[in-house]
């Protein structure tokens, strides 16, 4: 298993798409560890959608505008469109 500083390291120097795989095997496990117990509200679903777009913010980065050139931070939509998988909120609702 890798420490916590040799995954921040991975995850500075990585592409993104593998940056993305250690996300989901190492980040997410232990986020979502017995998730099945927690009684979910508003406010802590907020947190954990807050948590998730900041962390694939630091994975992906931020991105160069077509039109101005300007380099810019993503948008939660377009967050959610490049990962491709379900939020966090509904991974915790389907393992109900």
């Amino acid at each position: 298993m890798l420490s916590f500083r040799a995954v921040s390291f991975v995850l500075q120097v990585c592409y993104p798409k593998i940056k993305i795989k250690i996300y989901r095997s190492t980040i997410l496990p232990v986020v979502l560890y017995r998730c099945e117990t927690w009684s979910v509200i508003l406010k802590k679903e907020s947190r954990l959608k807050m948590f998730e777009n900041r962390e694939l913010r630091r994975i992906i980065g931020p991105r160069r505008d077509g039109v101005t050139g300007e380099w810019r931070i993503l948008h939660n939509e377009e967050l959610n469109d490049l990962y491709c998988s379900p939020d966090i909120v509904r991974v915790i609702k389907s393992r109900r």
